[in-house]
């Protein structure tokens, strides 16, 4: 048997159960899907997965002025009207996607 050694990690309780929920449907033993992601790490020379901010800093809409509020909402109505739209579904699977959520 290979020599082995102990990884002790602290973790979000959901991400690990949701996870682990994952790795059981797949039939992965989280012991050997930890290994995979540190082979990874040593076969892409980094994490291997792309991480990156968000491209645009999302607005709070609670902090803007009446005047700031109605500016977005000029930028808005002016993307429609040209065209520029996408489906709310598709937003929050971007939205998703971008928080890990």
């Amino acid at each position: 048997m290979a020599k082995t050694a102990n990884l002790y990690a602290r973790i979000e309780p959901d991400v690990k159960e949701q996870a682990e929920s994952i790795l059981t449907a797949l039939g992965i033993p989280v012991s050997n899907a930890i290994n995979m992601f540190y082979k990874q790490i040593i076969l892409q020379r980094g994490i291997p997965f792309e991480m990156k901010l968000p491209q645009e800093k999302m607005v709070d809409m609670t902090k803007l002025t009446a005047k700031e509020l109605d500016a977005e909402l000029e930028k808005g109505y002016q993307d429609i009207l040209a065209g520029r739209k996408k489906p709310a579904s598709k937003i929050f699977d971007e939205i998703r996607k971008d928080y890990g959520i």
